[in-house]
């Protein structure tokens, strides 16, 4: 083996063997991103015994999944200005301590708003060491098939990550919910010990000018988030309570509130999260429309199969659990075959082609609103689900920032990652309220279908735009 640098302040040269310390980076690296990749699964399949435990609805029970999705996807912007301003090392370590805490509280309580809290936080924790992780295998691993095999492998970890929670999860919850919470805490601790000696401490972090103020834009952060867990309580609240009711209608309105607010900061801050610039670039906002619906239908779907073939016939969590596999897999399967797909199709052809799937599979899913049978009413839904991901979600990621300075990259990165993860929050909730206390899932499934109709309009519109290109070179953004 060659040597590398013990501060990994230069990586090895593109020719050379990689290190144990550069096998032991990733391995801390690609493991965190395997736990966060757990943890959005693994609640799918724990969620009915979690919420019969706790006395919960569907509708409360939900919160066990979009909880995740709101602190990653309401704090991911707020994440990356962490990073920036505190310093990779810093905000990974004290991140890998966080959640392994919020995992044990979380299997330890017996209140369900304590549980859904750590949600949140494991999805905030979640969203500061996902990309900064991938940000330190682009500093330390050297250019070339060196790094993208160190990125081929970190992929791969979190593409397995969903297939590896449901198995888990079925496994798990088979003896008790908690453990299903719990188990990443030892884990995410080995891990820390690993990461104290392994983790580079990287570039110095962004310093303003003396006597100018940090600016982490803090009041953009808590609107965003505040934002999303209102709006969901107001959807989820509706069955019970009726639109006009104060516990309906309040948190709907607190949440437009809030969104208003979002707005006024991000246009005075002198470093907002959110850069206006951005949403006018069609190319960016078409990725994110795509990515949002496919994953909004994806987890929307699981939702109420996961509830109706436990609750409704009776399935015990393991069975659950394969019986939802082949709605996982493609995703270690996409790792594997994106670069060679894009590379002979294009994105166009593959996020509209990959789009076809859920629109049919969600369709199907409206034949039989109460399954009975699960290969002709379950499996091949989920599968065209999976096909959708296989052929659209890498090309989705790579068409994001395809028409982007490399300057905004990073921004455009976090926001469009934002979309993906509120489009989990905002469908399920609302799937679980179309659903609840109702003899079939028709509603919902509705609801899905229009999720998925929108994400191939999206993929259209970008197949579309790309032959105007084609004949109009001169044409831009």
């Amino acid at each position: 083996m060659t040597r590398t640098q013990d501060s990994f302040g230069s990586p090895p040269a593109a020719g050379e063997r990689w290190s144990p310390r550069l096998w032991g980076l990733l391995f801390v690296l690609a493991g965190n991103m395997l736990i966060d990749a757990l943890e959005v699964s693994a609640m799918i399949v724990a969620m009915p015994a979690a919420g019969k435990a706790l006395d919960l609805s569907l509708t409360g029970a939900q919160w066990l999944i979009t909880g995740f999705a709101v602190g990653f996807g309401g704090l991911i912007l707020f994440g990356g200005r962490l990073v920036e301003l505190l310093g990779r090392r810093r905000v990974y370590l004290w991140a890998l301590l966080g959640f392994a805490a919020a995992s044990l509280a979380g299997g330890l309580t017996d209140e369900p708003a304590v549980l859904v809290a750590t949600r949140i936080l494991k999805g905030f924790f979640a969203a500061l060491t996902a990309p900064t992780g991938l940000a330190i295998i682009a500093s330390e691993f050297p250019a070339g098939r060196s790094r993208e095999r160190a990125v081929s492998v970190y992929t791969l970890f979190g593409g397995s990550g969903f297939a590896a929670g449901l198995v888990l999860s079925g496994l798990l919850t088979a003896v008790s919910w908690r453990w299903t919470v719990a188990f990443p805490a030892p884990i995410v601790l080995v891990l820390f010990a690993f990461a104290v000696r392994l983790i580079p401490r990287g570039p110095a972090p962004s310093a303003p000018p003396p006597g100018t103020p940090r600016h982490f834009d803090v009041p953009g952060a808590l609107a965003l988030t505040g934002a999303l867990v209102c709006l969901v309580q107001g959807i989820v609240s509706v069955p019970a309570h009726g639109w006009l009711d104060a516990r309906a209608a309040g948190p709907l309105t607190l949440a437009v509130v809030l969104g208003a607010l979002l707005v006024a900061a991000e246009r005075t801050a002198p470093r907002p999260l959110i850069q206006g610039r951005l949403l006018r670039n069609r190319t960016l906002l078409r990725s994110m429309a795509g990515a949002a619906a496919l994953n909004g239908v994806n987890l929307g779907l699981l939702l109420i199969l996961t509830a109706r073939l436990q609750t409704g016939l009776g399935w015990s969590p393991p069975r659950t659990a394969l019986a939802l596999l082949p709605a996982s897999v493609p995703l270690a399967v996409t790792a594997l075959l994106s670069r060679k797909l894009i590379a002979r199709y294009g994105t166009a052809r593959l996020i509209t082609l990959g789009a076809l799937g859920p629109v049919l599979g969600a369709a199907l899913c409206l034949r039989h609103p109460v399954p009975e049978r699960y290969v002709t009413d379950v499996l091949p839904a989920l599968l065209l689900v999976g096909a959708g991901f296989v052929l659209a979600f890498a090309a989705l990621n790579t068409q994001a920032t395809s028409r982007l300075a490399a300057v905004d990259r990073a921004a455009a990165v976090g926001l469009y990652q934002s979309a993906v993860q509120i489009a989990a929050v905002v469908v399920p909730a609302l799937a679980a309220a179309l659903a609840v206390g109702r003899s079939d899932d028709r509603a919902a499934f509705l609801l899905v279908t229009a999720v998925a109709v929108a994400g191939l309009l999206a993929g259209l519109s970008g197949l579309r735009d790309g032959r105007a290109r084609v004949e109009k070179p001169s044409r831009g953004e």
